[in-house]
C-alpha cells in the first residue's frame, strides 16, 4: 500500500512537469503565430507540445513500472543465483531504454513546432 501512495505522489509532479515542458518549448511558436494572426498554426503548435508531454510522461511512468517490477524479480533472482547479474542488469537496462525512447520521440515532435 506504501508504494502505490508513493506512485500517486511521484505521478502528479511528473505529468505536471512534463506539460509545463512542453508548453514552455512551445510558447514561442505560439507567441509568434499568435502575432501573426494564423490560427490553425496556434492549434498545431499547442498540439505538437501536447503529444510531446504525453510521450514524455507515458515513457516515464511506463519505465518506473518495469523497472519496479523487473528489478524485484531481479533482486529475488540474484539471492538465489549470484551469477545471474549480467542477465538482469540487461532487462533493467531494457526498461529504462523506454525512458530515453519517450524522450528522443518527444525532441522530434518539438522540432516540428
Amino acid at each position: 500500500m506504501k508504494i502505490q501512495n508513493r506512485l500517486h505522489q511521484i505521478t502528479g509532479p511528473l505529468l505536471a512537469g512534463a506539460i509545463l515542458f512542453a508548453s514552455s518549448a512551445g510558447a514561442e511558436e505560439v507567441n509568434q503565430a499568435v502575432s501573426s494572426g494564423d490560427q490553425s498554426s496556434v492549434y498545431r503548435a499547442v498540439g505538437l507540445g501536447a503529444a510531446a508531454a504525453f510521450a514524455v510522461a507515458v515513457s516515464i511512468l511506463g519505465a518506473g513500472y518495469a523497472v519496479g517490477r523487473i528489478g524485484s524479480a531481479a533482486v529475488g533472482a540474484l539471492a538465489e543465483k549470484p551469477e545471474l547479474l549480467p542477465r538482469t542488469i540487461i532487462f533493467v537496462a531494457l526498461a529504462e531504454g523506454l525512458a530515453v525512447l519517450g524522450f528522443a520521440i518527444a525532441m522530434m515532435l518539438l522540432q516540428k513546432i
